[in-house]
């Protein structure tokens, strides 16, 4: 039996794969560690101004377990709840806008929470701990993009952790090989790019660092061994107490995240 034309067109329409509309290259950066990427004391008060409206186009997923999260899906760059009646942010604002305005389209996935070690919270890749809840989230965000049709490529990660593993010295004394662990584990089996960009940061003049500096010696260390790691230092900016960074030190250290993120890639042309 003869189809007629029109019919066989719709037969081939239904059983096309489909095509999202308007898939796009999206390049993907996480963050994720303790309270001063989390943000702590970054009341949304003082969450900085956007005139241009650049927080709109950045895709954004996060979660602070027990504290807030986006639901499980993609929204845009905007305060986190819980902490303040308004919610809070972290050194992700001013990096992301930073990101946009040097042409990239980007998605940020944050996953941080206050006072977790790695020791104790976030614990070694297959342990059940934080790190592992963390992977499982972000294999489920990617999932969500994939699935719009969207081409995502990881550009970094970004890991600002560390004082709750200066409690002691014999939190501090492992701190080097758990977060080594942590790091080819993320690159080799989440990445899947064992030359992943990795931005370190501690806070040199937390009481607990300086008293079991072996913790900021190891973030040192690392990224003196391997040139795809950078160490970002995050002496000079504003403390809104002993502890953690003001809205305007996390905006700040957003911006040195970035400028660090900017020398990583210098490196990588200068290799090709």
């Amino acid at each position: 039996m003869k189809i007629p034309l029109t019919a066989l067109m719709l037969i081939l329409i239904a059983i096309a794969p489909a095509k999202t509309v308007g898939s796009e290259e999206i390049a993907l950066f996480v963050m994720a560690g303790q309270s001063n990427m989390q943000g702590w004391q970054g009341n949304a008060e003082g969450y900085p101004a956007d005139p241009t409206g650049i927080d709109r186009r950045v895709r954004f997923w996060w979660d602070t377990p027990t504290i807030s999260s986006s639901g499980g899906e993609w929204t845009f760059l905007q305060p986190q709840g819980g902490r303040f009646p308004k919610g809070h942010f972290g050194p992700e604002v001013s990096f992301a806008r930073l990101l946009v305005m040097n042409g990239q389209n980007i998605a940020i996935f944050k996953y941080s929470l206050g006072s977790t070690s790695l020791a104790h919270v976030w614990k070694a890749p297959g342990q059940s701990g934080m790190y592992d809840q963390m992977v499982d989230a972000l294999n489920t965000a990617l999932a969500k993009l994939r699935g719009q049709g969207h081409r995502i490529t990881l550009k970094a990660l970004v890991w600002i952790q560390g004082e709750s593993d200066a409690d002691g010295e014999e939190l501090a004394d492992g701190y080097g090989e758990r977060l080594r662990r942590l790091i080819d584990d993320f690159r080799t089996k989440v990445a899947g790019d064992a030359r992943l960009p990795i931005i370190l940061g501690v806070d040199e003049q937390h009481f607990w660092v300086r008293e079991y500096p072996k913790v900021l010696d190891a973030q040192q260390r690392l990224a003196r061994e391997d040139d795809r790691i950078i160490f970002t230092s995050m002496i000079g900016l504003e403390k809104a107490d002993g502890t953690h960074l003001s809205p305007g030190g996390l905006e700040e250290h957003g911006a040195r995240l970035f400028a660090a993120y900017r020398e990583l890639t210098e490196r990588i042309r200068r290799d090709f």
